[in-house]
């Protein structure tokens, strides 16, 4: 048995949970470990079918995370939402999110087409399908609402890279001292960027590239457009050069989506979540490099933040 075997093994318990969310006759043929997700271990199940076919389902399962339950409650809970919405969204099949039945919180949902996309090439094409997805994200108007977003960096929690602009840095940080704008609530995903979203790409025509899906919803909540906006752009300029962190919002509005009206308050979100960014450049671009982007050290990616939070406080003067 190879490691990568060893790794996608289901544990008995899980392996029975999945059991019981399938049709009569189908069973569970294949089970293979899924990179890039950095808080919980992700499996492809390949399922035959009665017939001879075979469909994929997903399993998430969340070791050691002491949040898994709220997570998993509120994935659960935004999958749900979004079934028939038209946004492309993995399907519900089953939760366990207390570990009630499985050996750890864990999550069963339908496996979508598609693959992510990091690479350079094919950006200008892509941007303005993430903005217009973006936009139909925030479109939603969901019976419930989700729970308030939450910002959980401070003025004095944010780490300033080594041999950044201090003068720049310094203002960046005076920026989110201030009390947070007013806005207009919107239905969020919270985290997406390039990471959580996949494209179908044709090898002989890039240009006819399409959105298959968006995943990850643990984070969904309820606050400023300017806030997911802000959330991609960060990304974009880490991931690909600060000049698409910039242009990234000039495509969201293009799309018909709508940023706040004063230039001060939209650049305290995108301020914000870059500043954010700052705490977890390591971790952000770990999955980066598994990913085939070996460029992107944590040197590299504190540079492009560097000159992403240097320009966003330029833009001003």
């Amino acid at each position: 048995m190879t490691h990568h075997d060893e790794e996608a093994a289901v544990r008995p318990l899980a392996l029975a949970w999945v059991s019981r969310h399938l049709e009569a006759g189908e069973r569970i043929v294949r089970a293979e470990a899924l990179h890039g997700g950095s808080t919980a271990e992700m499996r492809r199940l390949t399922i035959g079918t009665p017939d001879g076919g075979t469909r994929d389902l997903v399993l998430r399962t969340f070791v050691d995370t002491e949040h898994a339950e709220d997570w998993l409650n509120r994935e659960a809970g935004a999958l749900t939402l979004l079934m028939g919405t038209g946004v492309p969204a993995p399907g519900l099949v089953g939760v366990d999110p207390t570990a009630a039945q499985c050996e750890h919180p864990s999550l069963l949902m339908t496996d979508l087409a598609g693959r992510v996309v990091l690479d350079d090439e094919g950006l200008e094409v892509r941007v303005p399908l993430l903005a217009r997805q973006l936009v139909a994200i925030h479109a939603l108007r969901p019976a419930e609402r989700p729970r308030e977003y939450v910002a959980l960096t401070t003025a004095d929690t944010v780490v300033t890279p080594q041999g950044a602009d201090a003068a720049a840095w310094a203002a960046a940080i005076d920026v989110i001292r201030q009390p947070a704008p007013p806005y207009e609530g919107r239905f969020l995903h919270r985290d997406f960027h390039p990471g959580n979203v996949l494209f179908d790409v044709p090898p002989a025509r890039p240009t006819d590239a399409r959105i298959t899906g968006v995943v990850d919803w643990a984070a969904t909540s309820w606050g400023p457009a300017d806030l997911d906006v802000a959330h991609c752009s960060t990304n974009l300029a880490l991931l690909h050069g600060p000049a698409w962190g910039l242009r990234f919002a000039e495509a969201y509005q293009e799309a018909g989506g709508v940023l706040a009206a004063a230039a001060s308050e939209r650049l305290y979100w995108r301020v914000r979540d870059g500043l954010a960014c700052s705490e977890e450049v390591r971790s952000v671009s770990q999955p980066w490099r598994e990913a085939g982007r070996a460029e992107l050290t944590t040197r590299a990616v504190e540079g492009r933040l560097d000159a992403y939070v240097t320009a966003l406080m330029g833009a001003l003067g």
